[in-house]
């Protein structure tokens, strides 16, 4: 049976929270959220600006793929400004566990 050196544990301790909080950061709702909704904001922005006239007065003369295109792209450029400005921390693990004077008595 070999015995872990304090520094071993700590390195290992060290790479694991930076897994951790790579995962955290790839895995964020707003990532996922943010890119489909620009994707498919650019996707349907190029619908609308490929409309033939036939689609447009079928839409009572509103380019609905125009405009929806464009307001997924704003909402996807929204959801993915806002993952910039404000990145996910991952939480720590003394966040998870109450100190002495916060545990509930019985």
């Amino acid at each position: 049976m070999s015995e872990y050196s304090e520094h071993e544990v700590q390195r290992e301790v060290t790479e694991l929270e930076t897994r951790s909080a790579t995962a955290a950061r790839l895995f964020d709702i707003r990532r996922v959220i943010g890119g489909l909704f620009a994707l498919y904001g650019v996707i349907m922005t190029i619908a609308g600006l490929m409309a033939s006239d036939a689609a447009i007065d079928k839409a009572v003369g509103v380019n609905i793929n125009l405009w929806t295109g464009l307001g997924m792209l704003l909402l996807g450029l929204f959801f993915l400004v806002w993952l910039k400005l404000r990145p996910t921390t991952p939480p720590t693990a003394d966040a998870d566990t109450p100190a002495d004077d916060e545990k509930p008595t019985r």
